[in-house]
């Protein structure tokens, strides 16, 4: 399996096109169309609601990006969407409502955010209850996890769907709440080959890392996160195949 040709010929706006100073929230409705409109790639993130919708939103916690407060997993769908996303005054998506708004016009990255809290197997029901929806979806889309037992269920769920698993240095100081083996062990990208994974998603970074270089060597395609200048993204082209970018138009 590899990505079709339509995620190597534009950059991916990450949460898509968002910026508060334009009333564009991440992830937000707003934000998608505005991505749309550039002809952009559109990169989001899923979180599961209390009554087990999937929701497109990147934070566990509602306070920096809305109205709100408390956990994502804690609010119904219907409460979700009513909460004002700051800066926007959009409700919380639900995946359903912005694949309705894409409706295959530009290619999805799809971010499930580890349900597990320890990148560990217990990845909850987001993936099921995504990929009964992704199913009859007709535009392009991949999927992709920083949890590599969610990307071996997604393996399962939609076996036709590019799959991959984003990934990074993992150090210490920057994931405080992993296990030092954990972070160990997804340094070294060992689940590549394991989840049928046909790309990694890497930290801009580090794009360097002898891994990268191993995984690309084998026919991996590289793409990055998060792109933030033109300078950086000179630089991540060298080696990414593609890149994830905010804060500047790529």
């Amino acid at each position: 399996m590899t990505l079709p040709a339509v995620f190597f010929d534009r950059p991916f706006a990450h949460r898509a096109l968002h910026d508060a100073r334009y009333g564009r929230a991440e992830n937000s409705p707003k934000a998608i169309a505005a991505a749309i409109d550039a002809g952009y790639g559109i990169e989001i993130d899923l979180q599961l609601s209390l009554d087990g919708i999937p929701m497109v939103f990147h934070d566990y916690d509602l306070a920096r990006l809305t109205t709100g407060k408390g956990a994502v997993a804690q609010q119904t769908a219907s409460q979700l969407g009513t909460t004002s996303l700051r800066h926007d005054g959009d409700g919380v998506p639900t995946l359903e409502q912005v694949l309705s708004q894409v409706d295959g016009r530009v290619p999805l990255l799809i971010e499930f955010k580890d349900q597990d809290g320890q990148m560990g197997p217990n990845v909850g029901a987001l993936g099921a209850a995504a990929a009964s929806i992704l199913r009859t979806y007709d535009g392009p889309f991949a999927v992709m996890s920083f949890n590599p037992h969610a990307v071996d269920e997604l393996r399962h769920l939609l076996p036709d769907a590019p799959r991959g698993i984003v990934t990074d240095p993992f150090k210490r100081n920057e994931w405080a709440t992993l296990p030092a083996h954990v972070c160990d062990h997804l340094r070294g990208i060992p689940d590549y080959d394991r989840t049928g994974a046909c790309f990694i998603s890497h930290n801009q970074d580090d794009l360097d890392a002898r891994r990268v270089a191993a995984l690309k060597s084998a026919g991996a395609t590289i793409l990055c996160w998060t792109v933030k200048s033109k300078q950086i993204e000179l630089r991540a082209r060298k080696i990414a195949d593609n890149i994830t970018f905010e804060g500047y138009l790529a």
